[in-house]
């Protein structure tokens, strides 16, 4: 059985201070979509995406979110790896995002900032 990895290769771009970008590179990151290629999903920023179901839906309807192209990792799992090598930053986020630590929640890893790795698990 194998598993599936994003290696961030480049800093992300986003609205989390550089320092804190900076440190997922060099990490593998769980993908949490089925396809080893990027997709097209509709996303919002970290700190300027609206909070809320209902928030998200006026967002959605009026226009306010955009299409990026990239993979997915479960945010919980992607704080999880960057606590390993930088406790500072993985704080960052569970201080200013509280609302992405919870299940269901994915970042979107742009398409350029990494590459699929596969490893098999025996």
């Amino acid at each position: 059985m194998a598993t599936v990895f994003l290696k961030i290769t480049s800093v992300p771009p986003g609205e989390a201070p550089a320092w804190v970008r900076e440190q997922w590179v060099g990490l593998l990151l769980p993908l949490a979509q089925r396809s080893l290629a990027p997709h097209k999903f509709i996303t919002a920023g970290v700190l300027s995406g609206p909070p809320g179901r209902f928030r998200s839906l006026v967002a959605l309807l009026t226009g306010k979110y955009r299409r990026e192209s990239g993979y997915l990792v479960e945010c919980t799992a992607a704080i999880e790896a960057l606590s390993m090598v930088n406790l500072d930053a993985a704080n960052w986020w569970r201080t200013h995002t509280p609302h992405l630590i919870q299940k269901g929640k994915h970042f979107l890893f742009q398409e350029g900032v990494g590459h699929v790795q596969c490893t098999s698990m025996s």
